[in-house]
């Protein structure tokens, strides 16, 4: 057996953590007052029985590579719940021992299940405040629902639901707050959450490491579809061009340090050279300036200043008539390549197979670099100057600050000639 089952006496409850949680008793009625199902991993819930009843034995399999993960016998009112909360398709097998007064035990079997989300309500809890996160993963969760047949429900940020609406007719877009108001988790067949799981060395929550698989092709693997990547799918409604003007979209803010482009006068250079190819430079980030203590990043200078908190919706819409997209490993570019524009990407921090593939990727493998793919390095979303190799020296975020402007001029012409 290779699963680390946990069974309680009874359901037990928590206060509720920032997403929505199983409902105490699983939602699924099978015989014998059995209750399961797929939320928060496989759960059977056994009933209490009276002592001339005898006990329970239950069996959990993966049904896919044949392999018991989990057999015990002598329960009575239990909650057997799997470590593993990403998808398998679990095969559930529960029998009543009943021991005579002789000593004989007769083993009937009383119910058996073999995973099926067909038709099933299925809920897949995305965590809000994160735009690039949420648009890497669409498509997956997207695919899931294609290839199970199920009844998704997605539950995200408020902000990001009117992107997808339209382009996903098939699937329910809520916020948190409506699955708990709706009790939604009282009637799902089966729930998965997608994250990133930094600290979770037994893989209960992904099967592999999202720092080695990459950032958005996580979600494929903890929902059990083909990791393939592809752009979300969005939709907006399109006032055509905001200016005549050809024009680039640039985002230079980032949620920390490490992420900037930190060569010192790297965008002044791009943005300068940008100009005398007739362009004009859009600056699209949410902030123009942004940081904490002593160090604060600003909008790039010569770049038009359209920040500030606005709809997705609008700035996709800048995006989508852009000639290109310059930005870093951050949720804008992710943005751009859903719209379809070309994105040039500067980042260090992070390896290449973490973010989406673009032949406009720009990396400087002469430096330090990929901290963030490096398990021994954990990441500290507290620490804003987080450089696990070379905080306070020299050397650091040398990732990107020795990234040049000549290496992100010459992707750019690539673009530019290729037009």
């Amino acid at each position: 057996m290779t699963e680390k089952t946990t069974v309680t006496s009874h359901p037990t409850t928590t206060q509720a953590p920032p997403y929505p949680t199983a409902a105490a008793l699983p939602t699924q009625q099978a015989p014998k007052n059995i209750r399961f199902d797929f939320n928060e991993g496989c759960r059977v819930h056994l009933p209490l029985l009276e002592e001339t009843e005898g006990t329970w034995r239950v069996e959990l399999t993966d049904l896919d590579t044949g392999n018991v993960l989990f057999a015990q016998a002598g329960l009575n009112q239990a909650l057997v719940r799997s470590s593993k909360r990403w998808y398998v398709r679990f095969g559930i097998t529960v029998w009543q021992d009943v021991t005579s007064e002789d000593g004989k035990t007769t083993s009937i079997q009383v119910f058996s299940h073999a995973y099926d989300s067909k038709d099933k309500q299925v809920l897949i809890v995305f965590p809000i405040g994160t735009l690039g996160d949420t648009l890497a993963w669409m498509p997956y969760a997207a695919r899931f629902a294609e290839v199970r047949q199920s009844q998704v429900t997605c539950a995200m940020s408020e902000l990001l639901i009117p992107l997808f609406q339209d382009a996903y007719p098939h699937i329910n877009f809520v916020t948190h707050d409506d699955v708990r108001a709706q009790k939604l988790t009282e009637q799902a067949y089966a729930t998965y959450y997608l994250g990133l799981f930094f600290d979770d060395a037994a893989c209960n929550w992904q099967p592999s490491d999202f720092r080695l698989v990459g950032l958005h092709k996580t979600a494929a693997y903890i929902l059990g579809v083909a990791p393939e990547e592809e752009p979300a799918k969005i939709s907006f409604p399109d006032e055509g061009r905001p200016i005549e003007e050809p024009y680039v979209c640039i985002a230079a803010q980032a949620s920390s340090q490490c992420k900037y482009w930190n060569n010192p006068t790297g965008w002044d250079e791009v943005i300068k050279w940008l100009k005398t190819q007739g362009y004009r430079v859009v600056c699209i980030d949410q902030k123009t300036v942004h940081g904490t203590g002593i160090v604060w990043n600003h909008i790039p200078y010569g770049a038009e200043d359209q920040t500030g908190s606005r709809p997705l919706t609008e700035r996709a819409r800048w995006l989508k008539h852009a000639a290109f997209f310059i930005g870093l490993g951050s949720g804008l570019s992710w943005l751009a390549w859903s719209a379809g524009t070309p994105v040039v990407m500067i980042a260090g921090f992070s390896h290449p197979i973490t973010e989406f593939e673009t032949p406009f990727r720009i990396i400087n493998w002469h430096t330090c670099n990929s901290c963030w793919n490096d398990p021994k390095e954990r990441f500290d979303h507290h620490d804003f100057l987080w450089c696990p190799r070379h905080a306070n020296t020299p050397r650091q975020f040398e990732c990107t600050r020795l990234i040049t402007a000549q290496q992100v001029i010459r992707a750019v012409k690539t673009i530019i000639y290729k037009r």
